[in-house]
């Protein structure tokens, strides 16, 4: 009777339904080339495995954050540019004397609480910007954001000495991360692709050694889009034995330089640069599509720098 018993009830039983394995997808190589002297953009989307754009430097001075809420202003890092908040309003009383421990430069981390800039809303000061070297010294100017709406900022400038004041409106477009402003030529410039368009930037930037009272240094590397995008660093684990299992093991950070440039390191001995496949990293995209990738080189065939070669797979 206990027999027929155990077996009707487990005849009442439900089945399990069974949990399909994660399929990954192809290992892909990838080779970039930024050029010799780091004259590339180029911004690269996982999903389609693909160059978005690559683009020589253009040159730019400021970013505004181009969402409707969005006020923050960023430098432009890979001028290693510099800005003073005078806490003065009136262009002609600001002097050079006003930049005396009161340097600031954007975090490497790309925190938009943690700009030069600040809240420039707290009473619309005049700040200095050193505006760094872009192949040639590029000077000083004075610039003032005079206000900021859903559409767009209103923007005044000028050099040093007060010669070739303007106020310029930049306007803002939801579908980019900034509206990119050239202090040279009151102009908007082209930067970046639209945001959801790519996942990361190979470039030069600014890398701050704290442990050197905040030294900066121009660096080339990898960097994050902004835009819902993170990364995890993985140096335990062989880039083959990393799986979609894995995932919630990571911390995923949203700081832009979270891949950065150190993942390769010059060789004196060799006279090249040497780059560590054993640090891989882990970018969740603004799709949430998972990918590991590390890198395998940063030479080309023939020897020249500037031609980082990576592998990467969604997991």
């Amino acid at each position: 009777i206990w027999l027929l018993l155990v077996l009707s009830l487990q005849g009442c039983v439900p089945g399990e339904t069974p949990i399909p394995v994660h399929d990954p997808g192809d290992v892909n190589t990838v080779s970039i080339d930024m050029g010799v002297d780091y004259t590339w953009l180029v911004y690269f989307d996982l999903k389609t495995n693909t160059i978005v754009e690559r683009k020589m430097k253009p040159s730019w001075d400021l970013g505004f954050e181009a969402s409707p809420e969005g006020y923050h202003v960023i430098l432009n890092s890979s001028r290693i540019m510099a800005a003073y908040n005078t806490g003065k309003t009136d262009f002609s009383t600001v002097t050079i004397d006003d930049t005396l421990g009161k340097e600031q430069r954007d975090s490497p981390t790309g925190s938009l609480d943690s700009t030069a800039f600040g809240d420039w809303r707290n009473g619309n000061p005049v700040y200095l910007v050193n505006r760094g070297n872009d192949g040639t010294n590029l000077g000083w100017a004075m610039v003032q954001i005079l206000s900021v709406d859903e559409q767009q900022y209103t923007v005044r400038f000028s050099a040093l000495d007060g010669s070739n004041e303007q106020t310029v409106t930049v306007p803002k477009d939801d579908n980019y991360n900034f509206t990119f402003l050239s202090l040279t030529t009151g102009a908007t410039v082209s930067v970046e692709p639209p945001k959801r368009d790519w996942d990361v930037v190979f470039t030069s930037f600014m890398h701050l050694y704290y442990h050197l009272g905040r030294l900066p240094y121009m660096v080339t590397g990898c960097l994050l889009n902004r835009y819902n995008t993170a990364a995890a660093v993985d140096t335990v684990n062989e880039f083959s034995a990393i799986s979609f299992d894995n995932i919630a093991n990571y911390s995923f950070s949203t700081d832009i330089n979270t891949i950065g440039f150190d993942w390769k390191t010059y060789s004196f001995n060799a006279g090249t640069y040497m780059a560590d496949p054993s640090k891989n990293y882990i970018v969740r995209d603004s799709e949430g599509l998972y990918y590991k990738l590390h890198f395998i080189d940063f030479m080309s065939t023939s020897g020249e720098k500037g031609h980082p070669k990576w592998e990467y797979q969604q997991l």
